[in-house]
């Protein structure tokens, strides 16, 4: 039954990303970095200081990856180095713990103040494979990931739950590495080739493929199609209401309406 989902009927279980495929966070967290880079930019570098790009940066960079590896990957890019820190640095201490501690912050503050949308398309697919018999779960390097589910009421929707919190209790390295993916399935009780990947991240692409997951799902909602498919992606598509007709289950499960929850 797979199949009416898009997906190869060997498929049992779903491994979703949360940021740009369950909720529209990411132009959130692009925001936040934005923020958090250029202001470290401009105190180094004064009126010449090259800005952050929130397009070509955060994808190739920050996109999908634990904070601290997205801080030590864009500054990596502009040939900077940083004390590492700790992890409980201030926000305006100028570490690498430090720098993701402030984006965390303005992230934390942009979500309260402007609230979480999810994708409506996506919690529908979701509604659709559970009610076929697929296992869920949600894999996230974000460790914000329970919170936000709550937010838009979605947390009862995924079994496993690989976040920031679990990846740092696990001692799991992040994306592009797939081994929070590989957790995810691992805790379900299925092997990966028959578990699907579902990523907006060039990142969790790469991770997809690392892991030989039966299919990768690639959402492309910042017209990176062709960035998806060279880093891994079986197939791409601009929702996932795209990838099947999912529309005859009627409304959003639990209550979603996908209208902004603070």
């Amino acid at each position: 039954m797979t199949s009416t989902l898009g997906l190869p009927e060997t498929i049992q279980a779903c491994l979703f990303d949360l940021d740009g495929v369950v909720t529209r966070t990411a132009v959130v967290h692009a925001a936040a970095w934005k923020e958090t880079f250029d202001a470290f930019l401009y105190a180094r570098g004064g009126k010449d200081f090259r800005p952050f790009d929130e397009a070509h940066d955060y994808g190739e960079y920050v996109d999908g990856r634990p904070r601290a590896d997205g801080v030590r990957t864009f500054l990596a890019s502009r040939d900077i180095e940083l004390p590492e820190g700790e992890p409980g640095d201030p926000p305006d201490a100028r570490t690498v713990h430090g720098l993701g501690n402030r984006k965390n912050e303005l992230l934390l503050e942009k979500i309260r103040t402007q609230g979480v949308r999810p994708y409506d398309g996506t919690l529908r697919y979701i509604a659709a494979a559970r009610a076929r018999g697929l296992r869920t779960a949600i894999v996230s390097s974000s460790a914000n990931t329970r919170d936000v589910l709550r937010s838009i009421d979605a947390e009862h929707l995924f079994e496993v739950r690989i976040d920031g919190v679990v990846a740092a209790e696990r001692d799991l390295p992040g994306k592009p590495r797939p081994d929070t993916f590989l957790a995810a399935a691992r805790d379900l009780g299925v092997e990966p080739s028959r578990a699907a990947v579902f990523e907006d991240a060039l990142a969790g692409m790469d991770a997809g493929r690392a892991g030989n997951f039966g299919y990768v799902v690639g959402v492309d909602r910042v017209g990176q199609s062709d960035a998806l498919y060279t880093h891994g992606a079986d197939i791409v598509v601009k929702d996932l209401a795209d990838l099947a007709e999912v529309g005859e289950l009627g409304g959003l499960p639990g209550g979603a309406d996908g209208g902004v929850r603070e």
